[in-house]
């Protein structure tokens, strides 16, 4: 009985820890916004979990391509989350759901996205919008939402909220969601947790609302938009942060590396700029994205 329990108690760690995930790997799918000549795909991310592709963050256009040279597979996805519903970070979400027809997914599939106001539907009507039977853009898509399909859609609305809410918390993973100001249009952040690693997402805002700061606290990767330069006034300073921004929210979060992704023609070409406004704030390690970068969550 004491050699039984012995062994118990040597192999529950060594299970512990064989189920414990080991790796967490931030993919840039696309590191662009929505212009036709910046040569990027727009703003998408994959987060790898011990190699497999689990979280996808946006799905703008030429994101399906960048996909697909990933190597990604759309039956390891636990979740889409969409930071709001600009066209430049949602347009490729119809050939992915087309594409998951050919692949041996077989379990529900969750789009999280901001609740709706007077400006944007929320996330439901969105998907719905898209492929609902009799009514959609691609009704003869309805299947994924009726259950007929081998899987189902499962849109679900994040309420506005200035504090983070749990999403998800399954084996060791959790997401988190908090509300960021871009104009007048729903968005969220995102935090990915990985037993003690994290990436967090911004997504489009401009700071004003100050919920990024805790939601990505101590994270491993912050991963800003560098949209406008140092400078930038009115709408698009309404819309996304500046570096000077970027800089204050990166110091009170303290990332151990922050990337800087959709990169628009107006940032392009005037990154010892940016970097040279953040540095007066945040003194830690910067990397611009490129399509196809990855990042080791450490």
């Amino acid at each position: 009985m004491r050699y039984r329990l012995l062994l118990i108690l040597l192999w529950l760690p060594m299970m512990l820890l064989a189920q414990a995930p080991k790796k967490v790997t931030l993919q840039v799918l696309g590191s662009g916004g929505p212009e036709l000549t910046d040569k990027r795909a727009s703003a998408s991310y994959l987060v790898w979990i011990d190699d497999k592709s689990r979280f996808l963050v946006d799905f703008g256009g030429g994101a399906s391509l960048r996909f697909e040279e990933s190597g990604a597979k759309v039956e390891d996805l636990d979740a889409v989350l969409l930071t709001h519903l600009h066209i430049d970070h949602t347009s490729d979400l119809p050939a992915l759901i087309k594409g998951a027809f050919f692949s041996d997914r077989k379990r529900d599939l969750p789009i999280y996205g901001p609740e709706g106001n007077d400006v944007m539907p929320a996330t439901s009507g969105f998907v719905f919008r898209l492929f609902e039977s009799g009514k959609g853009a691609w009704e003869y898509m309805g299947d994924f939402l009726d259950g007929r399909a081998a899987f189902a859609l499962k849109p679900n609305d994040i309420p506005e909220s200035r504090s983070p809410l749990t999403l998800f918390s399954e084996n060791n993973v959790s997401v988190e969601a908090v509300s960021v100001h871009h104009g007048p249009i729903p968005a969220v952040a995102y935090r990915i947790n990985v037993g003690k690693r994290s990436i967090t997402f911004s997504g489009d805002m401009n700071g004003s609302y100050h919920t990024l700061e805790a939601l990505a606290k101590g994270t491993d990767i912050l991963v800003m938009h560098n949209a406008v330069p140092k400078g930038a006034t009115g709408i698009a300073a309404q819309l996304h942060m500046t570096p000077k921004t970027i800089g204050e929210i990166a110091a009170a979060a303290n990332p151990k590396i922050l990337i800087l992704s959709h990169r628009m023609m107006r940032t392009i070409g005037k990154e010892l700029e940016t970097i040279a406004e953040i540095r007066k704030y945040y003194k830690g390690k910067i990397k611009f994205a490129d399509d196809g970068n990855r990042f080791l969550a450490l």
